[in-house]
């Protein structure tokens, strides 16, 4: 069963005031941190760049295996970037899952337990983890949801295809608080380092 794996780096990152995918954690970037967990997971991983794409495509380690996608329009938002990454994926694959850029802590047994529960429903369903009653990333989803995302307007949600497809939503607790901890400001970031 395959998996396309999109990690969204296309922000201005106007709270950071830094690009956030060049961020330094681990002895990485958080891009690089990122491309190199869901890589073992998932083939393709795209990364969607807009504002600061240079820099953030510098940082990208070259060893690494990841196809850089462009969003010509960061500026509307989120959704334009997730069906640029979506655009991007080759066809055939079972299903996708997809994160911001901000989430670089999250677990590999997070992902792992996200995506055999996937792999355990067929791909048929849509898989999020939840933290401390919260909502998190990455989501999984089935492939045959990707034309939803692409239909929907500028100025939409991806939450808008969640919610529609609620019935086919499994909501996985996991304890990983770097599922749903997104680091916005310097003070997120220095909580991070810390």
């Amino acid at each position: 069963m395959t998996v396309g794996a999109i990690i969204l780096a296309a922000g201005a990152s106007s709270r950071m005031g830094k690009p956030k995918a060049t961020l330094r954690y681990r002895g990485g970037t958080f891009l690089n941190g990122l491309v190199g967990l869901y890589s073992r997971f998932c083939d393709p991983v795209i990364a969607v760049l807009g504002y600061h794409a240079d820099a953030v495509r510098e940082s990208i380690d070259p060893s690494q295996r990841v196809i850089a996608a462009a969003n010509p329009a960061p500026e509307r938002g989120m959704l334009s970037s997730l069906q640029c990454g979506l655009r991007a994926l080759p066809p055939g694959l079972d299903g996708f899952l997809f994160t911001p850029v901000d989430l670089p802590a999250v677990s590999e047994g997070t992902v792992r337990t996200l995506l055999d529960r996937f792999r355990a429903s067929g791909a048929s369903r849509i898989c999020i983890p939840v933290h401390t009653g919260r909502n998190g990333h990455p989501v999984v989803c089935p492939n045959s949801l990707a034309a939803e995302f692409l239909d929907l307007d500028t100025g939409g949600s991806p939450k808008s295809v969640i919610a529609a497809n609620e019935a086919r939503v499994d909501r996985i607790p996991v304890d990983d608080a770097g599922a749903v901890n997104d680091i916005d400001t310097p003070r997120d970031y220095e909580e991070l380092s810390a």
